[in-house]
């Protein structure tokens, strides 16, 4: 299992090695000549690896056990997350390697909660790279290399499983492989239109991919100090924020509609949750602060902006809402416990488990009154299984347990409790801003190495909804 281990992680490091050229192709037309080394010598040394290790493979039978499938994923995440902070710190733009671990780790996870409080003096390659991390994160760099490498098919499977988030994973098409690819063309799809939309916007080349990968990665990282604020234009909040609401729909509904499954799209519950939350929140918020804005439309281009920023977890800004009303702050509080849906590249607790709650309180509600009744949760307009039930129940008992242990450990540094859970909040559901000290205008800069360190650990696991990372540390994992 060890060298299958290796292998695979060798091949995914090579992988995110060949994306470097991405931000050298900026790098050598825009003269930034000191940043490409940076660069261009750990790709070199990640495709020495990559191809010894597929070389010394190559007759030997790919097998990947569900134990080997989770190691692959939680080892291929941090070892990612290693290697893409060697050009912060090589470079010199960030010269703590914790910080640039923080950087990258926020970057692949789609957090986008930065250590960085000067960005627009940055080199336009690193601000690129920056928000690249996000896109590969997004959709998944398991998920890419199970694409790009149909050899990984074997067992490819258990990959996908252990990185796809949401409570229930399953195939588009019969082979795995087909269904990561068909994802990643939708993705590269909406990736492309957004950044043409955002260049007629006014942005140019470099800022128009920079956000776009942010934006439908779900990230947040901005090439502006003051976020998407600095751009202020509405045609261009216009344009993330439905890019935001797109982002946070499961992937596998732009697939039925490629395909014309209209009814499975239809029929689709967490969709209708999504819609439903997302309008209440908007109108809300824009109402309450209709008196803040001088008006309702620009009211409802701030609010809907700030709701899809928050509940797709994306932490892109256009205003600090922490100088809201109280009553709109309780509004984007709330949804930071929501996120976005299973299958996105958002983060947080995700609606379908949210909806299988509520369908399972109203049974419980009716058991009440007609105890030999028989209830069941249905989903899609099907029934669903009470495992399901189970497996959310089990997810957010380990959830409210991170936030705990993560809100005591920042509070053992002199940091406020509400600063430190919503900053737990943050970092278990890769969302990017918090309250107070880590508001919209702040960043993480300020913290501890060791808290730097923990909300790494935090965001790894959050992104693989903890499970993945959880099961490592038991010892009937280990057990043969």
């Amino acid at each position: 299992m060890t060298f299958t281990v290796i292998r695979i992680i060798s091949v995914i490091l090579a992988i995110v090695g060949t994306t470097f050229l991405i931000p050298i192709s900026f790098a050598a037309g825009l003269k930034e000549y000191s940043v490409i080394p940076s660069f261009l010598i750990p790709m070199a040394v990640s495709w020495i690896l990559g191809f010894i290790f597929i070389i010394a493979g190559k007759n030997k039978k790919t097998y990947l056990s569900t134990r080997a499938g989770f190691v692959v994923v939680a080892s291929g995440w941090f070892c990612a997350s290693l290697f893409g902070a060697i050009p912060f710190y090589a470079s010199g733009t960030i010269p703590s390697f914790v910080d640039a671990f923080f950087e990258s780790v926020s970057g692949f996870t789609t957090t986008g909660a930065t250590i960085l409080s000067e960005i627009e003096t940055l080199p336009v390659s690193i601000n690129l790279w920056r928000c690249q991390t996000h896109w590969l994160g997004g959709m998944g760099i398991v998920a890419l290399t199970v694409a790009l490498l149909p050899i990984l098919g074997v067992g490819g499977f258990q990959l996908i499983k252990a990185e796809t988030t949401g409570p229930e994973k399953g195939k588009l098409t019969p082979k795995i492989t087909t269904t990561a690819k068909a994802l990643w063309f939708i993705y590269v799809g909406l990736t492309a239109i957004q950044v043409v939309l955002l260049k007629t916007a006014g942005m140019n080349w470099a800022e128009a991919l920079s956000h776009s990968f942010a934006t439908v990665g779900t990230g947040g990282f901005s090439t502006r100090n003051a976020s998407i604020q600095s751009f202020n234009s509405p045609y261009i909040d216009a344009i993330i924020t439905v890019f935001m609401f797109l982002a946070g729909i499961n992937f596998s509904l732009y697939y039925y509609l490629l395909t014309r499954k209209i009814d499975d799209i239809k029929s689709n519950t967490e969709l209708k949750v999504y819609v439903l939350i997302v309008s209440i929140a908007v109108i809300s918020v824009t109402l309450i602060e209709a008196g803040y804005y001088g008006g309702f439309l620009s009211s409802f281009r701030y609010s809907s902006f700030q709701v899809l920023s928050i509940i797709s977890t994306t932490g892109f800004a256009t205003w600090d809402f922490t100088t809201w009303e109280p009553a709109a702050q309780a509004i984007i509080f709330f949804l930071f416990f929501i996120g976005g849906c299973s299958g996105s590249t958002s983060g947080g607790i995700k609606i379908i488990r949210w909806t299988i709650l509520g369908k399972q309180l109203k049974n419980e509600i009716l058991k009440m009154i007609h105890p030999h009744g028989i209830f069941t949760v249905r989903l899609n307009g099907k029934a669903g299984r009470k495992d399901v039930v189970f497996s959310v129940a089990a997810f957010f008992c380990i959830y409210l347990l991170m936030l705990a242990v993560t809100t005591f450990i920042t509070t053992l540094f002199g940091i406020d409790v509400f600063t430190s859970f919503t900053g737990a909040l943050s970092m278990a559901g890769n969302i990017g801003p918090g309250f107070s000290l880590l508001g919209p205008s702040c960043n993480y800069g300020f913290l501890p190495s060791f808290v730097k360190i923990w909300y790494s650990i935090i965001m790894i696991a959050g992104r693989l909804e903890f499970f993945t990372i959880v099961i490592l540390f038991s010892s009937a994992f280990w057990k043969k």
